[in-house]
C-alpha cells in the first residue's frame, strides 16, 4: 500500500490490485460506519487505488494507514440487486467461443456466479462488477461500437457492466435488461454502488 497526497485535503492509496483495493475500501467504510475514521467528504474506489478527498488533517491519516490490517472484501450487507437479462447480445457467439462452451452455456455460467461492485465510473451509474473466475476473462472487442444501447450487458477483461445511457463501448455484448441503471429524479440516482452484490437472473427468449 502506498498513500500519495492530493492537494491540500485529499490522499490517493495505491494498492496491489483489484482484490486489495476492494478490501481497503471495505475496511474504510467499516471504520466510518463505526466511528473510527477521521472525516473524510469522499471515498472514491478505483481499479486499484482509493481516493480519499475532504481530509481535515492528511498526514496524520496517512500516518494511520500505515499501521492498518484488514481482510478480503465482504459485499454489503444489504440485499442483493437483482438484473433480469435476456442473453442475446450479438457478442454471445464470440464469447462462447473464447469460453470453449456452447452458446447456451454463457448465460448459465454468468448468472451462476455472484457479483459485487467494485467501483464506478466511465459513465454515470455504471458499475465495474468482479464475481467470475478468472479464466473466464475476455479481451474488448479490436473495434468498438460507435454506439452500444441502453441496458447492454457486456464483459471486458474481469468485469461485467452494464451500459446505463447509449454511448460509445468496446466491451463483449452478451445480454440486455430493461433496468434503469441511472435516474437523476430517484434517490440514490445509481441503481449500483461500490460493495454491492449483484445476481443476473436469465429471462426467456
Amino acid at each position: 500500500m502506498r498513500v500519495l497526497p492530493v492537494g491540500d485535503r485529499a490522499l490517493l492509496v495505491e494498492l496491489a490490485d483489484g482484490e486489495e483495493a476492494g478490501a481497503f475500501h471495505a475496511e474504510v467504510l467499516r471504520r466510518r460506519a463505526a466511528g473510527a475514521l477521521p472525516p473524510v467528504t469522499e471515498i472514491v474506489p478505483a481499479a486499484r487505488t482509493v481516493l480519499l478527498d475532504g481530509v481535515a488533517d492528511p498526514g496524520r491519516l496517512a500516518a494511520e494507514l500505515a499501521g492498518w490490517t484488514f481482510g478480503p472484501a465482504g459485499a454489503r450487507a444489504e440485499a442483493v440487486v437483482e438484473v433480469p437479462v435476456r442473453y442475446d447480445g450479438p457478442d454471445l457467439p464470440r464469447v462462447a467461443a473464447l469460453w470453449g462452451v456452447a452458446e447456451e452455456e454463457v448465460a448459465a455460467i454468468h448468472s451462476a456466479a455472484g457479483f459485487r461492485v467494485a467501483f464506478c465510473g466511465f459513465a454515470p451509474g455504471f458499475g465495474y462488477l468482479t464475481g467470475l473466475p478468472e479464466r473466464y476473462a475476455v479481451p474488448r472487442r479490436a473495434t468498438p461500437r460507435t454506439s452500444v444501447p441502453a441496458g447492454a450487458l457486456g464483459l471486458a477483461g474481469p468485469y461485467t457492466g452494464v451500459y446505463p445511457r447509449s454511448s460509445p463501448g468496446g466491451w463483449q455484448l452478451i445480454g440486455r435488461t430493461e433496468l434503469t441503471l441511472w435516474d437523476p429524479g430517484r434517490d440514490p440516482a445509481a441503481l449500483l454502488s461500490p460493495g454491492a452484490r449483484v445476481r443476473f437472473v436469465p429471462e426467456g427468449p
